[in-house]
């Protein structure tokens, strides 16, 4: 896993730019802390940070492909390629000549033999950007899911792109980064419009995507989408082949020259996940499998079930530990941890944008820092939900029949609100957030591939499936990719394998609730090396700390920053609904979307000063 950046512009050469060059580069150590490389030709700079962890000493970038001593094709990538192996064999076979062990190499040579087709080929999380010499055009290709993130800035004589936006933010050339109306309402709504990237000008390349930039224009095209088709299988053979899927895919993604590990929640998907990796790790004499979870100071003892959660993590989690003899260790936070203003800083740097979910974004930050002191490569149960249909308001007749996204209508989402519900009355008027929802919402449902005289409750769940795996997702997936790689941590996720995606997405909705639980196909695909315990547990999203000395202290630093009378958001938000949330009394029983709201603004304020943006609305 790495950090990737480039720069290509016709009208100007750009080894008279290797100094901003470098510096975009070096936005991305913390994505790459093991080694960096740049390359500069007239019309291109190429920059990469690299996170080695296949083929240590061979697998440097910028990688080049050469004829007669001259530059053919350069590429720069971040991610994995799991069938690399199948595909090294196949080019071979077609004659290609093999000097490392990487998949950046077979990578690299798959463009030379298949061209912008490789995509099709390939199995795994990735985003790239491939300089054709021969033809000076620029080939930018993200995977299906959207695991890893590529962003670009169109210029009049080129572009910029990077996996962050603070790759692209550091050339010169982006004078003030903007947010216009459109990106506020992206920041607020919760809803992931697909290519927008909040900053005006930015866009990312929508997952599934492929984007060419030549001299004469820039063409983005699809080669992947979700497709309907009829189910041919019964009960049975569903559930063996979610089986026979889930361990293929988990051995793939076993594959690492350097220690890996799993997270394990104690909920269905992430203990499968440690679970099957253990049984991989066996099959192949590498010992137990390491695996990580994340608790908070007297969280399990003085827990308080919400309209999320029932019950704490922990419980669960030692029991998969007892039940498959991983080697495992808590991650224990306390207040302090979530609160420290370096920790809070590099939350921010990592996102890029205030669109944070507070103390979730904290602790899942401290979790992976913690663990890069002792893996490189980590497993994850992250976007099972989505694929098999696991969130409470799946099962929600009033979210499933409402006239928009679900999630926007679960009992818990309050504590997503963000900044939004303190934003000034114009503002908000003028933003008109149920609006953009609504447009977002039709925009989605018209993408629906749908099945002939598929009607009624399959119909709908279809298009609520779809919605979660092109919108809901990317939420989560980009969220896990900037705290887990602001650290150097490579975050595998075994459920976005799109071939179990496509499998699953096509089941239908009966058949995924079979047993009248959520996750049922999955439930019963890993129960046979899961406790009881956990074959039978509720959905519990990822946990938010439920110290009350932690809503204090959020609270007494938004009562500061107000009280200061300059903050940087002044102008946007109405200082009488911040003092009155403040004020609120706090909620027994979790966080509060009054929690959320001042994290939000906390979060909001601290990116308006430290990166300089520019509101124009």
């Amino acid at each position: 896993m790495c950090g990737i950046c480039g720069w290509v512009d016709f009208e100007r050469d750009l080894r008279e730019s290797r100094a901003t060059a470098q510096a975009m580069t070096e936005t991305m150590a913390c994505r790459g802390p093991d080694d960096e490389g740049l390359w500069l030709a007239p019309h291109a700079a190429m920059g990469h940070r690299r996170l080695a962890v296949i083929d240590i000493e061979g697998g440097r970038q910028p990688m080049i492909a050469d004829e007669d001593g001259q530059p053919i094709a350069v590429l720069t990538y971040s991610g994995e390629i799991y069938n690399f192996v199948e595909l090294r064999a196949e080019l071979a076979a077609h004659g290609h000549r093999f000097l490392t062990q990487s998949d950046t190499e077979v990578l690299l040579r798959a463009y030379l033999e298949w061209g912008e087709g490789l995509a099709e080929r390939l199995n795994g999380m990735f985003a790239f950007g491939i300089w054709d010499a021969r033809r000076e055009e620029l080939l930018l290709v993200r995977d299906r899911m959207g695991i890893k993130p590529l962003y670009y800035y169109p210029l009049p004589s080129g572009v910029l792109f990077g996996s962050e936006p603070k790759a692209i933010l550091a050339n010169p050339l982006i004078r003030t980064p903007t947010v216009d109306a459109d990106g506020l309402r992206e920041l607020i709504a919760f809803v992931k419009t697909p290519e927008r990237a909040v900053y005006q000008g930015m866009y990312e390349v929508r997952p599934g995507h492929t984007v060419r930039v030549t001299r004469d224009f820039l063409c983005r095209r699809p080669y992947w989408r979700l497709e309907s088709h009829e189910h041919p299988d019964d009960l049975a053979t569903t559930v063996g082949t979610v089986r026979e899927l889930l361990d293929d895919i988990v051995t793939r993604q076993l594959i690492s020259d350097v220690p890996l590990c799993t997270l394990l929640s104690g909920g269905l998907d992430s203990s499968a996940v440690t679970a099957l990796a253990a049984l991989g790790l066996e099959g192949q004499g590498a010992g137990r499998v390491r695996s990580f979870s994340v608790d908070f100071t007297g969280y399990s003892e003085n827990f308080k079930p919400d309209e999320m959660r029932d019950t704490p993590d922990t419980p669960y989690v030692h029991d998969v530990v007892r039940h498959i003899g991983a080697d495992h260790t808590d991650i224990v936070l306390d207040s302090s941890d979530l609160m420290d203003p370096a920790v809070r800083a590099a939350v921010l740097r990592a996102r890029d944008l205030p669109i944070g979910i507070g103390d979730m974004d904290t602790s899942l930050y401290l979790l992976f820092r913690a663990i890069r002191g002792r893996s490189t490569v980590a497993l994850s149960g992250e976007s099972a939900d989505e694929v098999f249909g696991g969130y409470r308001w799946f099962f929600d007749p009033e979210a499933v029949s409402a006239d928009t996204f679900p999630w926007l209508v679960s009992p818990g989402f309050g504590r997503f609100a963000g900044v939004g519900a303190l934003l000034d009355e114009d503002l908000t008027h003028k933003l008109d957030i149920p609006g953009y929802r609504a447009d977002s919402y039709r925009q989605a449902l018209d993408e629906v591939p749908r099945l002939p005289g598929e009607e009624g409750l399959e119909r709908r769940m279809r298009e609520i499936s779809y919605l979660h795996l092109t919108r809901f997702v990317q939420i989560l997936l980009d969220r896990k990719d900037r705290m887990s790689m602001a650290v150097g941590l490579e975050v595998r996720v075994p459920f976005c394998d799109h071939r179990l995606v496509e499998y699953v997405f096509n089941a239908p909705w009966a058949m995924k609730t079979f047993d009248g639980q959520e996750k049922s196909l999955l439930r019963a695909a890993a129960a046979d090396v899961l406790p009881p315990s956990v074959v039978g547990r509720r959905k519990s999203p990822y946990p938010s700390t439920q110290d009350p000395s932690y809503e204090e202290a959020v609270r007494a630093e938004a009562s500061r920053l107000l009280g200061e009378g300059n903050m940087a958001a002044a102008s946007l938000i109405d200082p009488e609904k911040v003092r009155a949330v403040i004020d609120r009394p706090e909620v027994a029983g979790g966080p509060s979307g009054g929690r959320a709201s001042l994290e939000g603004l906390l979060q909001f304020n601290a990116w308006l000063e430290r990166y300089r943006v520019r509101v124009d609305i």
